[in-house]
C-alpha cells in the first residue's frame, strides 16, 4: 500500500517538446502544477540574433532556448524584460536580446552549450530542465512542390511556395541523450503548438527522437495551432497538421490531439487575415481517422495577438496524464 501511495503522489513527469512563440505558452500554464518538466528546444533558427551569433560563436541558435529559460525560471517581471531587452542601437550589439548574450557567454565559460543552459537555469530559478534537441550545428531545407529547395528555417515561410517536406544537413545529427532519456521516462509527451515545418518537425527529424517518442510508455499528446501560419501551413486544417507530421515520422505517432473548436471575433479574424491567416479548422472526425482521441475546446486568450489558454490546456494534459498513471498501476 506504502507503494501504490508513492507512484500515486508521484509527481508528473512531462516532455514537452517544440520552439518558436508556441512552446513557452504552454510552459507557463504547466509550470503552476507539481509537475517534473523537461523542455526539448528546437535548434534549427538562423534568422536575427539567433543566427548571427550561430554564425559568429559557432553555437547552435539561442533564441528559442533563451523564451523557453525566461517562461520557466521564477524571476521578477524585471528580470524578465532585461533578459528579454533587444538592443537598439551600438555598434555589433543592435538587434541582439540580452539573454541570448548571456546564452552566448554561458556556453563559452562552461565549455559547453548544454552546461551553459544548465548553469544558467540555476541561475535562474528554471523550474523544470531545458534541453537543445541536439547540440550540432544543423540547417534545416524544405522541398516544395515544384521540386525546389530551400535552405534555411528563417527563408522557408518566406519563398511564397507550398511545402513538401522538410530534412536537416547533416541528415542525421545526434540527439542529446538526456532528452532520450527524459522521453524514455516520461508520463507524457506533448507537441506544439509552434510552426508546424520550422519548429516542431526539426525536433522530431533528429537522429532517434521520432523513434524514442513512438517506443516511450507515455501519452503522446499534440496541441495544434489555433491559426494558419503563410508560407508554412495556408489552408491546413488540424488534420493537415497531424498528416503533415505523419509523412515524416510515420502514422499513428500520436495519442490524443487538443484543438480548438472556437472561432476568434470577426475583428480579429480580419486582421489576422490582412497578414494571411486565418483559422484552423478542427476537423473532429478526420482527426480521429488519423488514429488520435480528440480533445476539442476553446482555447483562445487574446492579448494583442492571439496565443493558446495555456491554463486550460495545462489541466486537460494533467487530467489526461493522471488517468493514465492511476490506469498504469491499477489505481
Amino acid at each position: 500500500m506504502v507503494r501504490r501511495k508513492r507512484r500515486r503522489y508521484r509527481r508528473l513527469r512531462i516532455v514537452v517538446i517544440g520552439g518558436g512563440t508556441g512552446l513557452p505558452v504552454i510552459l507557463r500554464g504547466l509550470k503552476k502544477f507539481p509537475v517534473d518538466i523537461t523542455a526539448i528546444v528546437t535548434v534549427a533558427d538562423d534568422g536575427g540574433s539567433s543566427g548571427r551569433l550561430r554564425n559568429d560563436m559557432q553555437m547552435p541558435p539561442p533564441g528559442d532556448i533563451r523564451n523557453v529559460l525566461v517562461a520557466l525560471a521564477d524571476t521578477e517581471p524585471l528580470l524578465e524584460k532585461v533578459l528579454q531587452y533587444r538592443f537598439k542601437n551600438g555598434e555589433g550589439l543592435a538587434g541582439h536580446t540580452l539573454g541570448n548574450l548571456l546564452i552566448a557567454a554561458m556556453n563559452d565559460l562552461t565549455g559547453g552549450f548544454t552546461r551553459g543552459i544548465k548553469e544558467l537555469s540555476r541561475v535562474l530559478a528554471v523550474r523544470g530542465r531545458v534541453l537543445p534537441a541536439s547540440e550540432q550545428d544543423v540547417v534545416l531545407i524544405a522541398e516544395m512542390t515544384d521540386g525546389t529547395l530551400v535552405r534555411g528555417e528563417s527563408q522557408i515561410p518566406k519563398a511564397g511556395k507550398t511545402i513538401r517536406r522538410v530534412f536537416l544537413d547533416p541528415p542525421d545529427p545526434q540527439p542529446l541523450e538526456e532528452a532520450l532519456h527524459a522521453i524514455a521516462e516520461a508520463d507524457g509527451i506533448v507537441v506544439g503548438p509552434g510552426s508546424l515545418y520550422t519548429s516542431i518537425l526539426p525536433n522530431l527529424l533528429v537522429k532517434g527522437m521520432a523513434d524514442a517518442i513512438r517506443t516511450s510508455q507515455a501519452k503522446k499528446i499534440y496541441i495544434c495551432n489555433v491559426m494558419t501560419q503563410p508560407g508554412e501551413t495556408d489552408d491546413y486544417t488540424a488534420s493537415d497538421h497531424i498528416a503533415a507530421i505523419h509523412r515524416h515520422v510515420g502514422e499513428r505517432f500520436f495519442d490524443v490531439a487538443i484543438v480548438n473548436n472556437e472561432l476568434p471575433p470577426p475583428s480579429i479574424q480580419k486582421q489576422y487575415a490582412e497578414k494571411g491567416a486565418i483559422p484552423v479548422l478542427s476537423d473532429v472526425e478526420r482527426i480521429r481517422q488519423l488514429g488520435c482521441e480528440v480533445i476539442a475546446d476553446n482555447l483562445l486568450l487574446y492579448r494583442s495577438v492571439l496565443r493558446h489558454n495555456a491554463g486550460r490546456i495545462s489541466r486537460h494534459i494533467i487530467r489526461l496524464l493522471r488517468n493514465r498513471v492511476y490506469q498504469r498501476h491499477g489505481m
